[in-house]
């Protein structure tokens, strides 16, 4: 089998999803099949498996998932705090039910939308991808979304529009980072895309993940995945999304420009100036079981997306 996931490998399932179940924790699929944290016992034969009525075979990767209890308790959000089992433990409470986005600047359609305006059920599928994190630990997980196309397609971005900024919530009573004497950077959280990496076929809004709705900690309601870029790439909880004409200054690169950059493609030739990229640690791992495994050039995805940096000087680009 390929070891790369292609756009070929991921099947959409016409999935409808009714958002006041969804958002209490239930995904409402149309067909007999649920697919839950159960699966896990069995995650080869989940991907592998024959998809009820209407669906069809998702054969994505023949790497093993990321158990959930690793995916959801091991992150960054460091509204939330800068340890990794913070979010976990400080984001039962956080509200997500109203939830609307602002789409604002260069497009026809701009304004404020619900939630459930923007996520159309018939665009709803499940994308296994795998997650590289730029502290060299990644995983493998099971996201469920739509293509961000088809919501830029929606708004109708005008020819001014060459990037999209994406901002996540600011509200220091339900983030205890942001109401912090010393925070840990600048709020709100921004992030950015060309357009044309916007546009790619495996950017994935998620608003989902193991056949559920996101939990809070990992970015619920709604959150951008960008499977071959470093994961602080893939923003939480938008409430703001901006077509640009000039290059947005993303959180990170703001905060410390020496360490990150813009584009943040996943590159192991291009070290971060404190460690090696050139392997990662897939979990779960232990001291025991350190688990390493060399690093892909764009996670894996080169041969979808490396012809949308042709030309460029992927170090002097602060591909970090």
């Amino acid at each position: 089998m390929a070891e790369r996931l292609t756009e070929n490998d991921v099947t959409p399932k016409q999935i409808y999803l009714r958002r006041r179940e969804f958002m209490a924790g239930g995904a409402a699929m149309l067909g007999a099949m649920t697919v839950g944290r159960q699966a896990l016992a069995d995650p080869a034969g989940w991907m592998r498996g024959k998809i009820d009525e209407g669906f069809a075979t998702t054969i994505a990767t023949d790497e093993q998932i990321t158990p959930f209890e690793d995916a959801s308790t091991y992150n960054n959000y460091f509204e939330f705090g800068t340890g990794k089992s913070d979010p976990v433990r400080r984001s039962g409470d956080f509200q997500v039910d109203p939830w609307s986005v602002e789409i604002a600047g260069h497009c026809r359609n701009p304004g404020t939308y619900a939630l459930e305006d923007l996520v159309q059920p018939k665009d709803l599928e499940e994308r296994i991808y795998r997650l590289r994190c730029v502290e060299a630990w990644s995983m493998v997980i099971p996201w469920l979304g739509f293509p961000l196309a088809s919501l830029i397609e929606r708004m109708d971005p005008t020819s001014d529009a060459k990037y999209v900024r994406f901002e996540t919530l600011y509200d220091p009573d339900q983030y205890p980072d942001q109401r912090a004497w010393f925070p840990a950077m600048d709020y709100p959280y921004v992030e950015g895309l060309r357009m044309d990496e916007a546009m790619h076929p495996l950017t994935l809004m998620a608003v989902g993940m193991y056949g559920e709705a996101l939990p809070n900690q990992n970015g619920a309601p709604m959150r951008l995945v960008v499977p071959w870029k470093y994961g602080f790439k893939s923003i939480k909880a938008i409430v703001k999304i901006e077509f640009t004409s000039e290059q947005p200054e993303n959180s990170w690169a703001v905060m410390q420009p020496r360490e990150y950059g813009f584009y943040a493609n996943v590159n192991p030739n291009v070290n971060h100036p404190r460690w090696s990229q050139a392997t990662e640690r897939r979990l779960p791992s232990s001291g025991l079981q350190a688990n390493r495994i060399p690093t892909r050039m764009f996670n894996g995805y080169e041969e979808e997306v490396a012809h949308l940096y042709e030309g460029m000087d992927l170090t002097r680009h602060r591909n970090i």
